[in-house]
């Protein structure tokens, strides 16, 4: 039985953010293991993606209909294919050794801003800081940048920081998708709680996530409710939906337009869209198609007099 229509007596504004969607390191991850994987196919053979080469599922089932196999980057006996593939989430430099030395043929899809996030901390451990990441412990990103340092710290809020020991010298860098903001707010909180050490930050959050923050920033002053679109394990789409939700607004989070409720913009007088770096554009053009179908539903009834 089809869904009745909505109904609203005001038509529904829908905009979509100045900066959203996929960035250029993932862009170009997406591209060089498509054609890998396609050339792969066309020749009766396969490649191994070690882990997700990124949070969305649309990408992956493109990828899996390519006979792609998934593999495990810290297990070098996961791969059945001699060819593998490094994820844009980067990788400790011993697992590429790793995988290298045991003779598989590697590609490396590493977004360039994650290399610069394991350069830059490689920089402050040589120059003695004890090495302190802020990022989400088990991400596979932060567990690349930590990988060559067993001794990192790993902290996302103030209660980790009171458990940093201390350090006469501390290095920060930042996940590369975490809120500029936090980020700053945290590096406070460290130099607060250990006042007499030297704490030097080095800025790796990348120019995509802070623009998408930045323009949701607007968005949310703007309309009341946002929808983020991006795969629900992608943690930069997550932070825009928790960033949107503290700012005021009711945000809900899909990664299909199959996800969208139609209840959710029964009193909607616009709605703001948003997507996170690792969703494709043709996704966020099918959900707004989708929002205007649903607004196109709605019924505008006469206010009473």
């Amino acid at each position: 039985m089809p869904k009745p229509a909505i109904t609203s007596d005001i038509p529904m504004k829908i905009t979509l953010a100045s900066h959203y969607g996929m960035c250029f390191g993932v862009r170009d991850a997406v591209k060089i293991t498509q054609e890998l994987a396609s050339q792969a196919h066309a020749s009766g053979d396969a490649i191994t993606i070690l882990g997700d080469l990124v949070h969305n599922p649309v990408v992956e089932q493109n990828l899996s209909s390519l006979g792609t196999i998934k593999g495990n980057l810290n297990d070098t006996q996961s791969a059945s294919t001699q060819k593998v593939v490094i994820t844009a989430h980067g990788a400790a430099n011993k697992n590429r050794r790793a995988w290298q030395h045991a003779g598989y043929h590697l590609t490396d899809t590493t977004c360039p801003l994650v290399n610069k996030a394991h350069n830059a901390l490689a920089r402050l451990v040589a120059a003695g800081f004890h090495p302190v990441i802020i990022g989400k412990a088990g991400h596979v990103e932060v567990q690349g940048l930590a990988g060559d340092f067993p001794q990192a710290s790993i902290i996302l809020t103030k209660t980790d920081i009171q458990t940093l020991p201390f350090h006469k010298k501390i290095g920060v860098v930042s996940q590369t998708t975490q809120p500029i903001d936090l980020v700053k707010s945290l590096i406070r909180h460290i130099e607060t709680h250990h006042p007499t050490a030297e704490t030097r930050f080095i800025d790796t959050v990348c120019q995509p996530t802070k623009d998408r923050q930045s323009a949701l920033e607007k968005l949310a002053r703007e309309h009341h409710l946002i929808i983020v679109v991006g795969g629900h394990h992608s943690n930069n789409t997550t932070q825009l939906v928790q960033k949107a939700r503290a700012l005021g607004a009711t945000a809900h989070h899909v990664a299909t337009p199959e996800e969208l409720d139609p209840a959710w913009f029964l009193h909607a007088r616009s709605v703001g869209i948003t997507a996170g770096t690792s969703t494709l554009e043709a996704t966020v053009q099918k959900v707004l198609t989708r929002i205007r179908e649903i607004a196109a539903l709605q019924t505008i009834e006469p206010k009473s007099r």
